[in-house]
């Protein structure tokens, strides 16, 4: 297998994933088709834009055996595109178990001649007790063991219906199913003993129940404790298809993911928009300006007939989550991606309740670049723990003045550098030999020397908004300033006060390190 990143942003990633047949660029939503019966053909959703679909090996292998083996699991379908195969995990989480052993559809999985197969697992799902999910995580490894053995084994027990040399050119990618639900250490487990074996893509089972419970926090937290644990193979997310989580998972680390979304919420006759779904019978206007809603008015599309209201749904709805992919990787090469899972998270409180999981984390950290083309907006508290922001105030905590004399410590002002203003030439006028700073609420301390370093020099606050929040909201910028006073000991620190710091420096600890403070007026600099 082969993947190469060619664009990051939080732990999102613009990829090309190389399979049997073609390159699927990631992040990627990958529709699930069912083998029998088919509502929108493959064929149509290639023209829509969708270069990748999953079906369900097991169902192919009750329904057509031997044809599938002779024929393929492509011209089954009908797909000239790339084929992800589920191994059955699914109905052994509807129904308990299927009657198929590991080995069996691990066999058939090569010969219908899959791009990316998944061993049989057993989905642990939501609400199970720990030690249930235990046996069912052992159950899954186990599984996956033997499937990798039989793959790697040079005594093949494959049947006479596929070309073995064939096979050879086309092998597939392996897919390690990750379980545990929401037992982190499960899944954590889990994701280390799967890439122990080798296995090349990554893929979190069980998180269709989560969503369905809006329960985005759980959701994230599985995420999470798979990608730290293996934080440089490319993941999959089995049943995610909500338009309204495809930002939060891909920022935490997603390459891939699935859902027959499309279709059921079509069947349902429930229009997805970018922020959720809508009951077609409560739409009066459609929000959208693709094919299908260019064509219907709401009144026109209920009148359909069922089978061809759900086709024409399925399709907007695809249109709908394919907008939002894009949406998400324009975001990641433009750098905005932590703006935009912001703006994605006031869609629902407990999507906005998730999103706290990118306090300090380090995979959010690694992904996002150290320098951006672009200036970083910054809002509002939740701000402050932003990759860029951490980054900056590591760097500044490492930070030692020439001289240590005297600090001055003035607010940040709208010309970047600060070392550029007027104010500074003034300061240094006044004080050639003064350590001179300012300070942002969200970046922390800034030192002069250093205030044209991405992002004290590329970033735009909205100050008025941020003036009424309390300076409780801001624990970082009370860390960041204490660190730096603290390490390097200056005997005199004057501080030109705004208002912010004001409530900052009541706390005996940091007003017993200032020396003296000013108003922030226009006479603070000749006061100095």
């Amino acid at each position: 297998m082969s993947f190469e990143v060619r664009h990051s942003d939080l732990a999102g990633r613009i990829g090309k994933l190389v399979t049997p047949h073609g390159i699927l660029e990631t992040p990627a939503f990958i529709p699930v088709v069912h083998p029998v019966r088919q509502s929108i053909s493959p064929r149509i959703l290639r023209m829509l834009g969708f270069d990748a679909v999953i079906t369900n090996a097991y169902l192919a292998w009750k329904h057509y055996g031997d044809e599938a083996r002779k024929r393929g699991i492509h011209k089954i379908i009908g797909s000239d595109c790339i084929v992800m195969t589920d191994s059955g995990g699914y109905q052994v989480l509807e129904y308990g178990k299927i009657n198929v052993e590991p080995k069996t559809i691990a066999c058939f999985e090569m010969e219908i001649e899959s791009d990316i197969a998944v061993p049989l697992d057993k989905p642990t799902g939501f609400g199970l007790e720990h030690a249930k999910a235990k046996e069912y995580v052992e159950d899954t490894l186990k599984n996956a063991k033997e499937t990798l053995e039989l793959v790697n084994s040079k005594d093949s027990i494959l049947s006479n219906a596929i070309n073995h040399e064939r096979y050879h050119k086309i092998r597939p990618i392996w897919v390690g199913p990750i379980q545990g639900g929401e037992h982190p250490d499960l899944v954590e487990y889990s994701a280390k003993s799967l890439d122990k074996m080798g296995y090349e893509l990554m893929a979190i089972g069980s998180p269709v129940e989560v969503m369905e419970r809006y329960e985005f926090s759980i959701l994230s937290e599985m995420i999470v404790s798979a990608k730290t644990s293996v934080p440089n193979k490319p993941f999959h997310l089995f049943g995610a298809g909500h338009p309204l989580t495809i930002p939060l998972i891909v920022a935490l680390g997603c390459d891939t993911f699935d859902s027959a979304s499309y279709i059921l919420y079509a069947k349902e006759d429930r229009y997805m928009h970018a922020n959720g779904t809508i009951k077609l019978q409560d739409l009066y206007y459609f929000p959208c300006s693709c094919t299908v809603c260019s064509k219907f008015t709401t009144k026109e599309l209920l009148q359909l007939d069922k089978k061809q209201r759900i086709i024409e749904l399925g399709m907007h709805n695809l249109n709908v989550i394919r907008a939002e992919v894009s949406a998400v990787k324009q975001a990641i090469i433009d750098g905005r991606l932590w703006e935009y899972v912001l703006e994605k998270g006031r869609a629902h409180p407990k999507l906005m309740d998730a999103l706290y999981i990118f306090k300090n984390l380090e995979i959010v950290k690694d992904g996002t670049p150290r320098f951006k083309k672009r200036a970083i907006f910054l809002f509002e508290p939740f701000d402050q723990y932003r990759p860029e922001a951490e980054r900056f105030r590591g760097m500044v905590s490492n930070f030692k003045p020439a001289n240590t004399k005297k600090l001055i410590l003035y607010p940040e002002v709208d010309i970047h550098p600060f070392y550029a203003t007027t104010q500074y030439r003034l300061i240094k006028k006044r004080l050639p030999d003064a350590q001179v700073c300012t300070y942002n609420r969200f970046l922390g301390i800034i030192p002069a020397e250093i205030s044209d370093i991405f992002p004290a020099a590329h970033n735009l606050s909205l100050k008025n908004y941020v003036l009424q929040s309390r300076v409780e909201d801001y624990p970082m910028f009370k860390i960041s300033l204490e660190m730096f006073l603290s390490r390097n000991s200056f005997k005199e620190v004057i501080v030109v006060a705004d208002e912010f710091i004001k409530e900052i420096i009541k706390d005996p600890n940091i007003k017993a390190l200032c020396t003296k403070i000013l108003d922030f007026n226009s006479n603070a600099i000749s006061n100095l």
